[in-house]
């Protein structure tokens, strides 16, 4: 699905909302996930039932690593579904496949999380802990925002590979350029327009 049009309309709003941000109360309507009513759950708790929501200014985490942060997200998960940590050679396995896929450098993993990144290697960075998380729902606020022509293929690669019947990709967007290198599987359009 695609929410594309007017600054103001309420798309990141609505992503905010259903990621569960608690600024936000819901006065009407439900926001039902795998026929589950999550509208009271937190934020996190929505996070382990598999919605991800990228963000439009990711934060700097200096001192926690790439590798470290998506170890410490993926183990959380696990917890939350009454598993156990991942196994160290499971985790060191998948984050290679992934980084690969994604063309990740492995020197990239080890830096600070976001510190110093360019606007394309929080983007990158993004779009891998969304192939390692492997969320139902991902949310895609202006992801393609302020970004070069490399950076945007490199997202769009990304989530063409990562995407299949079994999840869905909200796409939040004030530009058609990036519909241009993404390939859905089956597309919703939607405009959303300030009243």
């Amino acid at each position: 699905m695609l929410l594309w049009d007017l600054t103001g309309a309420g798309k990141s709003t609505l992503a905010s909302v259903i990621a569960g941000k608690e600024e936000y109360e819901v006065e009407k309507g439900e926001i039902i996930l795998e026929g589950e009513d999550i509208e009271d759950l937190a934020a996190e708790e929505r996070a382990h039932k598999g919605i991800f929501l990228s963000f439009q200014y990711p934060v700097e985490i200096p001192g926690v690593s790439v590798t470290n942060f998506i170890k410490t997200a993926i183990n959380a998960n696990r917890k939350a579904k009454g598993l156990e940590d991942m196994p160290a050679k499971d985790m060191l396995k998948m984050i290679k496949e992934k980084a690969e896929m994604l063309e990740i450098d492995r020197k990239f993993l080890s830096r600070s999380l976001n510190e110093g990144f360019s606007r394309g290697e929080k983007k990158r960075n993004e779009i891998f802990q969304l192939a390692m998380l492997e969320p139902k729902l991902a949310i895609l606020d202006e992801t393609d925002s302020r970004l070069d022509i490399d950076a945007l293929r490199i997202v769009a690669n990304g989530v063409n590979k990562l995407k299949s019947k079994d999840n869905a990709v909200i796409v939040i967007t004030h530009y058609q350029r990036l519909l241009d290198y993404i390939v859905p599987i089956s597309f919703m359009f939607y405009t959303m327009v300030k009243l």
